[in-house]
């Protein structure tokens, strides 16, 4: 066996590198796990541009910059059918730079919410500039069509992109193989309970003349949005938020600050019977 100390501390430092890689709650301070978030958020940002032209040309077309207008779904050619898969293809890219992030299921998820939620931000963002709409976070907005016309203040998808973007960067960040991240039982119960409500909320119009065809749907103006509902609907899904923040600070306050990630190297040979 070489007992050389240049050696030793050699493949010390090496082993130290490589727990330093295979640890996921090391990521948030390593390059590694600051580039990879900062890839995606880019990323999502671009493709929320993307999304903010798109839109800048199709209600040019149309002449109807807000979307709270009459007749706000109209039948230009197969302008319908287009947008209902762009919405699928949307949801296919977000995902996919997700999963190419991610290191595990757990943190593929984490990512693409992150996608996702920083996507939905910045839309608005970048369509106040360029279309003089949203005036407000309340102003209405036509936010989905699958599988009905999701119908919505700003406020209300921009709150839950932040609710997004918060939990996958905790789940990205912090999730490892030996110890994975991810919300227990109960809050996922929870949230997932959250999300059905906040659905039917944004739906709750269309799902009211749905039986009446696609002329009234495409007539659809809601004038009332339920608040009290979505605020439950809201605090039902950011359960899994709370319970992330808790087993984070719960392990942080297990592990000795600076150590995380590092495993103490092996003795050189022959020290123990020194000892």
């Amino acid at each position: 066996m070489d007992t050389n100390p240049d050696t030793i501390q050699s493949a010390s430092s090496a082993g130290r590198r490589r727990a330093g890689r295979t640890s996921g709650s090391a990521d948030l301070f390593s390059g590694g796990g600051r580039s990879r978030w900062a890839v995606v958020v880019v990323y999502a940002v671009a493709m929320a541009w993307v999304e903010a032209a798109v839109v800048l040309d199709l209600r040019t077309i149309t002449g109807q910059m807000d979307p709270y207008s009459p007749q706000p779904l109209l039948a230009i050619g197969n302008t319908g059918i287009a947008e209902v898969i762009r919405e699928f293809a949307t949801m296919i890219m977000l995902g996919a730079v997700g999963w190419l992030a991610g290191r595990s299921w757990r943190s593929r998820i984490g990512y693409g919410l992150v996608a996702f939620g920083v996507w939905d931000i910045f839309y608005y963002i970048f369509l106040r500039p360029l279309t003089a709409w949203p005036r407000s976070l309340l102003d209405w907005d036509l936010l989905f069509l699958i599988p009905l016309p999701w119908w919505g203040p700003v406020w209300a998808p921009v709150s839950i992109a932040l609710l997004m973007v918060l939990g996958g960067t905790l789940v990205a960040q912090f999730d490892e193989p030996t110890a994975p991240l991810w919300p227990r039982r109960r809050a996922r119960y929870l949230g997932t309970l959250g999300v059905a409500v906040a659905l039917y909320v944004f739906m709750t119009d269309a799902l009211r003349v749905a039986n009446q065809g696609l002329p009234a749907l495409r007539a659809l103006l809601p004038v009332w949005f339920n608040w009290p509902l979505f605020v439950a609907a809201w605090l039902l899904m950011a359960a899994p938020l709370v319970d992330l923040l808790v087993q984070v600070r719960k392990r942080q306050g297990q592990t000795a600050p600076g150590l995380t990630g590092i495993e103490p190297s092996a003795p050189p040979a022959g020290t123990e019977a020194a000892l």
